[in-house]
């Protein structure tokens, strides 16, 4: 039986984590400040380390012990990032590399990194693969390619195995639609379900690969243990596009809401189109995407409807 640290647990991909690594066995620990993670995400008895992860002294609690180490703990918002830049690179680089000498300090078997599509920046180019060339355009993107620099470095210099897990537009239940920096499909979820029109930053022809959080839950567990993947880095999503005209359109249909979005200002930093090439996910984690869009979007609805009652 093996120990997993999962940082930011109390989070929404995090918590989901926490329920599989429980459910098949292993033993777990949380460590998570809760500035956006929530205790009601974790059982009542689970082992937690409650702190900033940036403090030397936090990490090496955390990770003393462990043989896996899955680092979802940052501050996961694009819009944040450009409106604090200082704040959210502590949260997202200071702690990355607090962590990583902790888990190389604690020989660690590996640590699985939360990357981000946002990696890619606007290239033009689809679907993105992991050989493209990174242009971070936010301070957000930035942090986190950083930290998968420290990934890989921390490999190749210490040894310590690390797999960086890139992201792509993560949704389902437990995402918080009570923030301007909450995704956007918990947002119009709130939205329809109030009965309110959701509001598009732009003119909602922007395309994402929207990625129902346990297809994500199933490539981080399996980048954990998979053979001859250090150093890798990988993208977990879907491999499809939506727009988010056709996602309003999608919850109409299942929220039963006539309601037809309104459109704003385009955000600093939004990315155009977001498009995963998951052949290297296939091929290195034998991972394939189980929950498709439509039935991710109604399973996250029901969720939404069963927490209002």
């Amino acid at each position: 039986m093996s120990l997993y640290l999962v940082t930011g647990g109390a989070g929404f991909i995090g918590s989901h984590l926490v329920d599989a690594l429980l459910k098949r066995g292993d033993t777990v620990r949380v460590a998570d400040n809760f500035s956006s993670g929530k205790r009601a995400n974790l059982p009542s008895d689970i082992d937690l380390v409650d702190g900033d992860l940036a403090d030397d002294g936090v990490a090496a609690r955390a990770v003393a012990g462990c043989d896996y180490v899955l680092h979802q703990a940052a501050v996961p918002s694009v819009p944040r990032s450009v409106n604090d830049p200082v704040g959210t690179n502590r949260a997202n680089v200071d702690a990355t590399v607090q962590v990583l000498v902790a888990a190389r300090d604690a020989g660690v078997k590996r640590l699985v990194f939360a990357g981000s599509s946002s990696e890619y920046g606007n290239s033009q180019v689809l679907p993105k693969r992991e050989d493209m060339r990174p242009a971070p355009i936010t301070p957000y993107a930035l942090q986190k390619w950083t930290g998968e620099q420290y990934c890989t470095m921390f490999s190749s210099l210490y040894g310590l195995e690390t797999v960086s897990v890139r992201y792509f537009n993560v949704f389902g239940p437990r995402q918080a639609p009570d923030s301007p920096y909450s995704g956007v499909i918990s947002l119009f979820i709130k939205a329809f379900l109030n009965g309110q029109a959701p509001l598009i930053h732009g003119d909602g022809r922007q395309t994402r690969d929207f990625t129902y959080v346990s297809n994500v839950v199933d490539g981080v567990l399996r980048a954990a243990t998979a053979e001859g993947v250090s150093g890798e880095y990988i993208n977990v999503a879907t491999g499809g596009r939506v727009s988010l005209l056709e996602l309003a359109r999608a919850l109409q249909l299942i929220t039963g809401s006539n309601l037809a979005p309104t459109l704003g200002p385009a955000r600093d930093g939004d990315v155009k189109d977001s498009q995963a090439d998951i052949f290297k996910a296939r091929k290195m984690l034998g991972y394939e995407p189980t929950v498709p869009f439509e039935e991710g979007l109604r399973l996250t609805v029901d969720w939404f409807k069963a927490q209002r009652q």
